[in-house]
């Protein structure tokens, strides 16, 4: 079966092809971020007609590109949600276009269970039943993944996902937009000794995140500093990074004595922070834990996730009618 996946849910528009028995075949991503950053941040509108220009010369592109006609597709996924509304409903009605016209079946992806399941992608693949921190832009939660469509959600943040305290701390420093990226980069140039921030929710029980009192503890020490240089806010990202970091390591640490698993997933596109591999891979080898996450281009937002994650729906008979729907949220225990 080769599905055609598509992902619209934010302010990447994501495609790809997978084929049950060879594979991924093909994929293609168009980032809207030099659209955006003018204003630093997503614009919602901007984006959905961003979504409406790019969407279908991207398909085309693809298919050109590993040279398969729309003959040869057995089904369209597509992300239904959770996401901003208009990006949502762009691909919703493509995909449920494309698949009525092609007289396929369409079904409708969760846009966390896309991630949940990216790193299937990979060899080797990590088997079911696993733990898997999903960290990105919109989500940090620790998620008992015990098989497809079968999630038990353990932890979350109470406020700012760790993605946005990363790009909200960083527009505290003025680092830009995309700011996550840009913080990352520069604590590489950190001394870690210099300043330290709290590890949040750690002194409590439970597996919890927050934060959002990190940035409050950003913008104080920076408004505190005689001497506001480069290397400041250097040792500013370092320690901010490292707060982050450190809680995450703690809480996926409880999350695996309380479910006994001994395997770990990272997923999102804060799992592309190579610091938070780094000392993940040093956590997971002292306790005996198997670690697993996907290429860091299948971290972020992409069509290849859709596509798999539809790919195993369709192959079990579910579909869509012809009307679509798009769920802005959308709980993954109802997935």
């Amino acid at each position: 079966m080769q599905v055609l996946g598509i992902e619209t849910s934010c302010d990447e528009t994501g495609v790809a092809i997978y084929d049950s028995e060879q594979g991924l075949l093909g994929h293609e991503l168009y980032s809207q971020v030099e659209l955006h950053a003018q204003y630093g941040g997503v614009v919602p509108e901007l984006a959905s007609r961003d979504h409406v220009r790019k969407l279908i010369p991207l398909i085309k592109q693809l298919l050109a590109e590993i040279n398969i006609k729309p003959s040869e597709i057995n089904g369209v996924a597509y992300t239904a949600g959770p996401g901003l509304i208009g990006a949502l409903l762009v691909g919703a009605a493509v995909g449920r276009s494309l698949a009525w016209a092609w007289q396929i079946p369409a079904i409708g992806v969760h846009h966390l269970e896309g991630h949940l399941l990216a790193t299937m992608l990979e060899l080797p693949a990590p088997c079911f039943p696993f733990l898997t921190l999903l960290v990105s832009g919109g989500h940090t939660q620790l998620i008992q993944v015990t098989a497809m469509g079968k999630y038990t959600l353990l932890g979350e943040s109470t406020d700012d996902a760790a993605g946005e305290a990363f790009d909200k701390t960083a527009k505290l420093l003025k680092l830009g937009y995309p700011g996550g990226p840009a913080l990352a980069k520069l604590a590489e140039q950190g001394n870690p000794e210099t300043f330290y921030f709290t590890r949040p929710m750690t002194r409590q029980p439970g597996l919890n995140f927050s934060f959002s009192g990190l940035k409050t503890q950003v913008l104080t020490t920076w408004n505190n500093q005689e001497l506001k240089n480069e290397q400041v806010k250097a040792d500013i990202a370092r320690a901010f990074e490292d707060a982050v970091i450190d809680t995450l390591i703690i809480k996926c640490r409880r999350a695996i004595k309380q479910t006994g698993l001994s395997c770990l997933v990272i997923a999102g596109g804060v799992g592309a922070n190579k610091r938070l591999r780094e000392r993940m891979e040093q956590f997971t080898q002292q306790i005996g834990v198997s670690l697993f996450y996907p290429r860091p281009i299948f971290c972020t937002d992409n069509g290849a996730m859709i596509a798999y994650a539809g790919a195993l729906r369709l192959a079990k008979g579910q579909q869509e009618p012809l009307e679509f729907a798009a769920h802005p949220r959308w709980p993954l225990e109802e997935c």
